[in-house]
């Protein structure tokens, strides 16, 4: 198998007249190795927002079990 020479730029960028899928192959790569850890920190986000909320409300929910509870016992 010879060895891939190029004699100019436009050689190097037409890769054996591959360059379209080289040069595509390249690009959707390079866009999802940008992307993932940018999907990855929403996701993130997204699940500490959640985990406060629920947090939130569990803290109200005791909070009121508490209330109800001194209500009914005497003092």
């Amino acid at each position: 198998m010879p060895g891939m020479h190029w004699n100019s730029l436009a050689d190097f960028l037409a890769m054996g007249n591959h360059g379209l899928y080289v040069w595509g192959s390249l690009a959707v790569m390079a866009l999802l190795m940008l992307a993932e850890p940018l999907l990855l920190l929403q996701d993130r986000k997204k699940l500490v927002t959640r985990l406060k909320q629920q947090y939130r409300a569990e803290r109200t929910e005791a909070r009121r079990k508490r209330e109800t509870a001194s209500r009914r016992s005497p003092d």
